[in-house]
């Protein structure tokens, strides 16, 4: 059996653009443990928990319809769970309601306080949006919080943030290509 950095580094190998270092199955005890400690009866908390699991698949299978209903039923008996208001963001934001997406991203970090797992994917998120707007110091901000809270997704995005960094990488990308090609012209 794999352990967890042996499927970490097969994620980055196979899967090396995965915003959040997803890894199935990899933050689920650290995810449990900081859940226990929300004032959630546990019941309620496996039937959300359950709704959002529905709600991804559905989206996954690009039905956004009903991710969005089952994203909208988690948050009406959790409405203080920040998971699905990332979640349904996530689904508003493909669906093309950017406005509805940074208000859910907006009350997923002040529901997490800005720390924990939730929040690092909201950060993320609304980072990327910032940066689709061309809103590149909110960008920052978010990618910054979300590199601090452990996503390698937000560290290679500050990095393409840098003009100094973006251009060394082309003039390492040059070098590697003639180093790969020496009697070529340098361009392939």
């Amino acid at each position: 059996m794999a352990t967890a950095n042996d499927r970490a580094v097969l994620q980055t190998i196979f899967n090396p653009s995965t915003p959040f270092g997803d890894i199935p199955g990899l933050d689920e005890e650290e995810e449990d443990s900081q859940e226990e400690a929300e004032p959630f009866a546990p019941e309620l908390l496996e039937q959300v928990r359950d709704l959002e699991l529905q709600g991804v698949s559905a989206a996954e299978s690009g039905d956004l319809s009903t991710a969005l209903e089952r994203f909208g039923e988690a948050i009406r008996l959790l409405p203080e769970r920040a998971s699905a208001y990332n979640n349904r963001a996530q689904a508003l934001r493909l669906r093309g309601d950017v406005a509805g997406a940074l208000q859910d991203l907006d009350t997923a970090i002040r529901l997490s306080r800005g720390h924990g797992r939730a929040a690092c994917q909201s950060l993320v998120q609304r980072g990327l949006i910032h940066r689709l707007q061309g809103r590149d110091a909110e960008a920052r901000q978010d990618l910054e919080h979300a590199a601090r809270l452990g996503s390698t997704f937000a560290r290679r995005q500050l990095v393409l943030l840098n003009p100094y960094s973006a251009l060394c990488n082309q003039m390492l990308c040059e070098m590697l290509g003639q180093l790969r090609n020496p009697g070529g012209t340098g361009s392939e």
